[in-house]
């Protein structure tokens, strides 16, 4: 097979060196993606050109490269065609899609033309999962793929998919679909900017409190409170010059595209809210960390960016408030579920392999760069700024009175109108679903991933649950990233057990043994019960060992929830492995 480029010409290369020559170790991951932007994989001699600018050993560029899956250093083509082969696709059907796209191309997933002109892929989740199947071509999203589509989406000509949200009242969601992302002007007319000026009406110890009136709970599965994690780190530290404001935005568990939702259709409002933040806790840097596979964020976030600064919402003395300076980096992911757990954020961003820190210290005292940091996911912070302009009183009248104001549910799988959902805290699962249009063609629910694939399921008899933290928590699910995931009753649990185990084992990062081994053997256990001869005796019991360990005993969140719903799924319905 004939490659992409087979002898790298450097002096394609001298400008983007010269770019960022002078700039240190955080630069490496936007130049290893400008750098095989150009030559569509990172051949040795630009490696090592990398490495040289920026003064990193080589040993080390090609330890970072090696750790994503979107970085290459064998040749490949600088066009890919990704298709998602994870849970929420496989539910409606991808597998017929995959091999329509085989046979359009005449490759095999991995394979490149002989030409050099285009390679193919099968990746796990997208983050489309409410428009599955899904597939990116090159940058250009698609969802909804039929057999019929493939010719379409090959040629680029198939529709990108459009935002879906649904339910109400909407707070966090109240400009999606209603304004141009991309023109500053519709958003401040929409109230944008509205929440940062009341911001800076009060000092940043009465903003903290104010927040922590809110009552808000981390929305990307943690739960911590907004309030106090501030409060933390502004008394890190005195330095704005040495604290940070970090968006985790590395949204890549199967079922969860919330947050996309908001970067791609409300980018100013991610950037305003950052901005509250950096005022509140004292900070003049800001780093969004986004997964590799949301260019369409990732456009819009740097437009968003570059718009706030012209008319100086970001900068230096913002608004007029003297000495109130924020600055906001965009930083692109490369293909790693593992850079969602805060420590590991903070190594890649550093530009070093994604391995999650052992905790203490904690970021909010020890974060990027070793220094006071406040990490917050994208719905976390938009919440804050909804609430900010409606005011406490207003936020309190939503939800229950300890779940107060609304959260944004990921509705996929089985479901006739997947999508994404705020409502106040405190709908049924059953209505949830409903509001979804409920199970397509009268079937019944089987089961339903709660939480994410580090969730857990539950079957029908939950089904009448409220959704706040407190019952779900009697109920014993998560809520963890709002994932509701439907599997009505034709669904194959075994083959999808197969799928997440599969996941979890392609993104162990390998740093800890109990989550390196205990992912494999998982895996190794459910690709046999699904598609090798089915279980033997004590499977069960060999899983729920392994799973035990790997949550008592892993280093950080993923190992500690690679087995939850796995082990929740054969607790319930044992059969599956008997």
């Amino acid at each position: 097979m004939t490659t992409a480029v087979q002898v790298a010409d450097l002096t394609l290369l001298t400008p983007l060196l010269e770019k960022y020559n002078g700039r240190k170790r955080e630069a490496l991951l936007p130049l290893l993606h400008e750098a095989q932007n150009i030559y569509g994989w990172l051949p040795p001699e630009v490696q090592e050109a990398i490495g040289k600018t920026l003064r990193v050993p080589l040993a080390d560029i090609h330890g970072v490269i090696e750790f994503y899956t979107m970085f290459y250093s064998e040749p490949t083509a600088r066009h890919v065609v990704r298709v998602c082969e994870d849970l929420a696709c496989s539910l409606v059907g991808n597998q017929a899609v995959i091999q329509a796209i085989e046979a359009e191309l005449g490759l095999d997933p991995g394979e490149t033309r002989e030409d050099g002109s285009l390679t193919f892929e099968t990746v796990p989740c997208l983050g489309m999962c409410e428009h599955a199947p899904c597939a990116l071509n090159g940058d250009q999203p698609a969802g909804s793929l039929t057999v019929a589509d493939v010719p379409a989406f090959l040629a680029g000509t198939h529709p990108e998919p459009l935002a879906r949200p649904g339910g109400g009242p909407f707070l966090k969601l109240a400009r999606v679909g209603k304004i141009d992302p991309t023109n500053l002007a519709e958003y401040e007319a929409h109230g944008g900017y509205a929440g940062l000026r009341k911001a800076l009406g009060q000092s940043p110890e009465e903003l903290i409190e104010t927040v922590d009136s809110f009552d808000i709970l981390g929305r990307g599965g943690a739960m911590f409170p907004l309030g106090r994690k501030w409060l933390f780190t502004r008394g890190a530290s005195n330095d704005p010059r040495q604290k940070h404001i970090v968006m985790n935005a590395d949204e890549s568990e199967p079922g969860t595209f919330k947050d996309r939702c908001l970067m791609e259709e409300d980018p100013f409002a991610v950037i305003e809210a950052m901005t509250v933040a950096a005022y509140a806790v004292g900070a003049e840097n800001g780093w969004i960390f986004l997964r590799g596979e949301y260019p369409r964020a990732h456009t819009r976030l740097h437009n968003a960016v570059d718009e706030a600064i012209k008319v100086g919402y970001l900068g230096k003395n913002i608004l007029g408030k003297p000495g109130f300076n924020f600055t906001v980096h965009v930083r692109l992911g490369a293909g790693a579920y593992i850079c969602g757990e805060e420590t590991a954020l903070f190594e890649a961003i550093e530009g070093k392999r994604g391995f999650p820190r052992i905790k203490p210290p904690f970021p909010t005292t020890h974060g990027l760069f070793g220094q006071p940091t406040a990490v917050n996911n994208v719905e976390t912070l938009v919440a804050m700024l909804a609430a900010l302009n409606l005011g406490a009183t207003e936020w309190n009248k939503y939800g229950t009175e300890d779940s107060p104001g609304t959260k944004l549910f990921c509705l996929s799988g089985h479901v006739a109108d997947p999508g994404v959902y705020e409502v106040p805290f405190g709908r049924t699962i059953r209505e949830m679903i409903e509001l979804a249009g409920g199970v397509p063609s009268g079937k019944a629910v089987q089961a339903v991933l709660m939480g994410g694939a580090a969730g857990a399921f539950i079957g029908p008899d939950k089904l009448d649950t409220p959704l706040t933290y407190e019952d779900a928590r009697a109920a014993g699910f998560p809520l963890g990233s709002g994932v509701i995931m439907v599997f009505d009753e034709t669904a194959d649990l075994q083959q999808h057990l197969f799928e997440l185990a599969h996941f979890f084992a392609h993104e162990s990062c390998g740093k800890c043994f109990p989550c390196q081994i205990g992912t494999q053997r998982q895996l190794e256990i459910l690709d046999r019960v699904a598609n090798n001869g089915g279980p033997q005796p004590n499977d069960k019991q060999i899983l729920l060992d392994v799973g035990f360990t790997m949550t008592e005993t892993s280093l950080c969140g993923l190992g500690q929830t690679a087995a939850s719903a796995i082990m929740s799924a054969i607790k319930l319905w044992p059969e599956l492995v008997e």
